[in-house]
């Protein structure tokens, strides 16, 4: 396939492929090869196949495309070619055995035709995202695709399928291209695009890169847009992050240049069809049965509980599952930056966080929403993630009457967690000491439950703590279950094995002093393997 070669800014020998016949430079976040210059225009230049030979073309530059120092406005160019554009010199490289007239079509030649030959027949392109959601148009576009591959069915190669040709193009004109496969597949929980054809997806806990492919950049874009459209954000150069929720549930990032220097990028973090249990995790051996009825036993005893762990490493859905614990008649209220906890009692009260509109106005943080939530009569406090000064609010909640609430926070170890909370409770703005800030969470939080991700890709609670009264001004935990890892298997996994460390919790003292009955069994240490 032919390619340019780039030197100069932040490229230095980069390699970009001519895909489907147009390479198109400037500095939109919708061109194929972007420069971040000023002097480069937003649609520059492009390089077009037209009758077996290659064009460069400039596109009413404002500052010209140079070949030997003389601005052109069109040339045919052949391998070794160089122009210049401002700082950048672009090398284009070519084969006569890649302009044979006999070449066959690839897969995604074929698909870019019919895509752009549909787009231009049904005038896509000055469609809302609501009327492309349209079932009729959908109708209608397969239809028209019928006429297309019927038309061209000589130019196509008949290794392709036209069932499979005809899906992906209505994938890619109508709804979330390559993604609406990987969105379907339920072994798939995390997508991440890094460009047309680097699209990588969390499988089984590892990751892998998929056979799928966008058409280009602006394929990413357009995708972005058909996203965040429905729910009323905007992504463009002013605004160039957001943040999203597909119907399902399933939490979204995007970011795009000249934040993301290559290409769009996208994040999708699925949202599981069926709401896990603690069987699960003991069936993905997670944890133990005594470690599940400890924690069971802190939700159902009002214990305040701390979840800490890195990024992916199943906060959420320990979260999930300790909240599905509270007893039926407690009013719970959930406080989420995207709404994604399923719990099954019945009085449950869903609040998430609003960003900015587009003038920057109208946010609503997590802090307003915990803040708001002490008004609202809650029994139970469950935030789905502290990242900042809602973690004061937060333990000013736990120790005023709301027992028995629930968190999660970034942290590698429950020390770390203590850390982190001492410093999220600084960046709340109020001047507090640091002993006053370590007393209210040692008096605040009652448990902390560290999980982590392991290089296999499995999730494990490595660890439950319980927090101490303070002594000589610093917080003190003690350990109660843990996770003693004993090697890798040939095959890589983590081996190992959860036991207790024979440390009897003081509150669960406290429930046998009251008479209650508790297995102290779970208690017992094991003799590790």
């Amino acid at each position: 396939m032919p390619l340019v070669m780039v030197d100069g800014g932040e490229y230095a020998g980069t390699q970009i492929e001519i895909n489907g016949g147009r390479l198109s430079i400037g500095r939109a976040i919708d061109c194929d090869l972007i420069l971040h210059d000023r002097d480069v225009s937003s649609h520059h230049a492009q390089i077009v196949l037209r009758e077996k030979s290659y064009w460069l073309q400039d596109l009413g530059s404002t500052n010209g495309t140079k070949i030997d120092n003389r601005k052109i406005i069109q040339q045919k160019v052949a391998a070794g070619l160089k122009f210049v554009i401002s700082r950048y010199t672009i090398t284009f490289a070519d084969s006569a055995k890649m302009l044979e007239a006999d070449k066959e079509a690839t897969f995604g030649d074929v698909l870019r035709t019919l895509h752009n030959e549909l787009i231009a027949e049904l005038n896509l392109k000055q469609m809302t995202a609501a009327q492309m959601a349209d079932e009729s148009l959908r109708k209608k576009a397969g239809e028209v695709l019928d006429r297309l591959l019927d038309q061209k069915k000589k130019e196509i190669p008949e290794k392709y399928e036209h069932t499979a040709l005809k899906k992906a193009v209505l994938d890619a004109a109508l709804g979330l291209g390559p993604l609406e496969d990987l969105l379907a597949d339920d072994s798939v929980t995390e997508i991440m695009v890094n460009g047309p054809d680097r699209i990588f997806i969390e499988r089984s806990g590892k990751l892998q890169l998929s056979t799928q492919r966008f058409l280009g950049k602006q394929e990413i874009l357009t995708a972005i847009e058909r996203i965040v459209g429905p729910i009323g954000r905007r992504i463009d150069e002013s605004s160039p992050l957001v943040d999203a929720r597909l119907a399902d549930g399933s939490r979204v990032n995007a970011i795009i240049p000249p934040l993301a220097l290559n290409s769009p990028t996208i994040t999708i973090r699925k949202f599981p069809k069926k709401r896990m249990t603690e069987e699960d995790l003991l069936k993905y051996n997670s944890l133990n049965r005594p470690m599940v009825e400890f924690l069971r036993l802190c939700s159902i005893h009002a214990r305040n509980v701390l979840i800490s762990g890195g990024t992916g490493s199943g906060k959420t859905t320990l979260l999930n599952i300790m909240a599905s614990f509270i007893p039926d008649g407690e009013r719970i209220v959930t406080i989420e930056d995207s709404a994604e906890l399923q719990l099954p009692q019945d009085h449950v009260v869903r609040l998430e966080t609003r960003p900015p509109n587009i003038e920057g106005k109208g946010a609503v943080t997590i802090r307003d929403l915990v803040r708001n939530a002490l008004r609202m009569r809650p029994d139970r406090i469950v935030v789905g993630e502290c990242r900042g000064g809602e973690a004061l609010d937060m333990l000013q909640a736990m120790n005023t009457g709301h027992d028995g609430s629930l968190t999660t926070a970034h942290a590698n170890t429950p020390a770390d967690s203590v850390r982190r909370l001492e410093s999220m409770v600084l960046m709340s703005g109020m001047e507090l000491p640091l002993k006053a800030v370590r007393e209210m969470i040692a008096s605040g939080i009652h448990v902390i439950v560290q999980i982590s991700r392991f290089s296999d890709g499995t999730r494990k609670i490595t660890s439950i703590a319980e927090m101490l009264p303070m002594y000589e001004g610093e917080v003190r935990i003690q350990e109660l279950f843990v996770f003693e890892r004993t090697g890798l298997s040939r095959e890589g996994h983590v081996q190992g094995f959860y036991s207790a460390t024979g440390v009897i919790p003081i509150f669960v003292e406290e429930l046998r002093q009251g008479g209650m009955e508790v297995d102290m069994n779970l208690f017992v240490p094991t003799i590790g393997e």
